[in-house]
C-alpha cells in the first residue's frame, strides 16, 4: 500500500511570490499576529486560492456586527466535535483570548456553558455548531431560538456564515495535513 503524501507545501515568506506575500502580510495585520498561520502557508502555492479563502475568512470571521468571541467559539465547539485538531487549537486559543473579558484567568473554551458567558453566546454556539454538523436539522424553532436571545435577522445570517465558514477551515486543514503552528505553541505554553 502506498502512503499517501500531502500535497500542500508549507510556502514560507521568503519564498513566496510578492502577490503572495502581500496576502501574508494582510492575514498577519488582520489577526494580529507576527507570523503567518500554517493554514494560510499551505495555500501559497496558489494565489488565487489564496485570495479568495482570505477574502471569505476575513468578511466572515473579521467584520460584521457579531461579537468575534462567538464566531471563534463557534470554530473552536465545531472543530473540536469534528476532531479537527489544527483548527480547533488556533480558534481556541483566540477564543480564550478574547475570553479574558470574563475574568484573566478565565479559559472560555474550558468552560463554554459557564454563566459567566451570556445567554446569547451559549445559544448562538449551540445552533450554529449543529448547523455546521448536520445541517438538514435546522427548523425554524433553531431561528426562533437566536431570536428570542436578541439576535436580529442580519446577525443570524452572520452566525450561520460561520457553519460554512468552519466547514471550509475544517476541510483545508485536514486535507493538507498541515500541524500547529511552531509559534502557536509558543503562545500557548
Amino acid at each position: 500500500m502506498m502512503k499517501y503524501a500531502f500535497p500542500f507545501r508549507l510556502v514560507q515568506y521568503e519564498e513566496a511570490t510578492p502577490e503572495v506575500q502581500q496576502l501574508y502580510d494582510e492575514t498577519r495585520q488582520a489577526l494580529g499576529l507576527p507570523f503567518v498561520l500554517n493554514w494560510f502557508k499551505c495555500q501559497g502555492n496558489n494565489p488565487v486560492l489564496l485570495r479568495g479563502n482570505w477574502t471569505k475568512l476575513r468578511a466572515t470571521l473579521l467584520l460584521g456586527v457579531v461579537p468575534n468571541i462567538i464566531k471563534q467559539l463557534i470554530i473552536y465547539n465545531v472543530s473540536t466535535q469534528r476532531g479537527c485538531h489544527y483548527c480547533a487549537t488556533v480558534h481556541g486559543l483566540f477564543a480564550n483570548r478574547l475570553g479574558n473579558v470574563f475574568g484573566e484567568q478565565f479559559r472560555v473554551t474550558d468552560e463554554m456553558n459557564s454563566e459567566l458567558i451570556p445567554l446569547s453566546y451559549r445559544t448562538a454556539v449551540r445552533v450554529v455548531t449543529k448547523a455546521a454538523l448536520q445541517p438538514k436539522a435546522i427548523t425554524e424553532d433553531h431561528f426562533s431560538q437566536l431570536t428570542a436571545v436578541g439576535f436580529n435577522g442580519q446577525e443570524i445570517q452572520e452566525l450561520m456564515a460561520q457553519a460554512d465558514l468552519v466547514n471550509m477551515l475544517n476541510t483545508i486543514a485536514d486535507i493538507s495535513g498541515i500541524r500547529i503552528d511552531n509559534e502557536l505553541v509558543e503562545i500557548a505554553a
